[in-house]
């Protein structure tokens, strides 16, 4: 939310000597209440991505900007590290939490498709190939949505680790990838075209296995558990 956004957390090197304890999380309030950027602040490009184009990514640049004291969260420097790794886990659910949600999308509107869409005289949903393929797409989503909801009731009881969270974010965005896929495929050429929802759920999808730390990062976490 680059392009909008006038509310902006800055993870800034407070004390470079000192490492991740150097490290402190800062508030810039881009428009100082006055709908004018403070001095210093500036937008660049919005970066044109793969997919969620809906979400703007942009370049910020921060010229010598100044802010008081007061806009360190939590009150003193060095903490911004440990700030961000307490998130961490609810980071990851989020993105499982919003896997789930995007495939069952595609579920939804594969079907209502397949039930429509005909071929050789017959509805698609009554080839015994395509019944099979949904078939294993929402064993897939409900084995992924016990998983997910699992997670978030040790979230709500403060009880979700690093390596459970990580679980949830690797292996359900891994899942929406391949379940969306196979879902796009059902529709035929038509899922490629941007019109149809399916082809925007694919477009961003990619991405939900690289943010938030890469998936293979994710099983670095849980292999260290082993």
């Amino acid at each position: 939310n680059g392009q909008l956004a006038n509310f902006i957390i800055v993870v800034a090197k407070t004390e470079p000597s000192e490492g991740a304890k150097g490290t402190s999380l800062i508030v810039v309030e881009t428009d100082g209440g006055n709908g004018e950027n403070v001095g210093g602040f500036e937008r660049g490009r919005n970066l044109h991505k793969i997919g969620m184009e809906g979400n703007d990514t942009s370049e910020l640049f921060f010229n010598d900007v100044k802010v008081p004291g007061e806009n360190i969260i939590g009150g003193g420097e060095g903490q911004g590290f440990i700030q961000l790794m307490q998130q961490l886990p609810q980071e990851r659910l989020n993105i499982a939490v919003q896997g789930v949600c995007a495939a069952e999308r595609g579920l939804r509107e594969t079907l209502a498709y397949v039930k429509e869409r005909k071929a050789f005289g017959k509805r698609v949903i009554d080839f015994q190939n395509t019944q099979f393929k949904l078939a294993e797409v929402k064993t897939k989503l409900t084995v992924a949505k016990v998983f997910v909801d699992h997670c978030l009731g040790l979230h709500l009881q403060g009880r979700l680790d690093a390596a459970t969270a990580s679980m949830a974010k690797y292996w359900v965005t891994d899942i929406q990838g391949e379940v969306i896929d196979e879902m796009l495929q059902l529709h035929g050429g038509y899922g490629y075209m941007n019109e149809y929802p399916i082809a925007q759920l694919y477009k961003d999808a990619r991405v939900q296995r690289i943010y938030g730390g890469t998936n293979e990062i994710m099983k670095l976490l849980i292999a260290r558990t082993l």
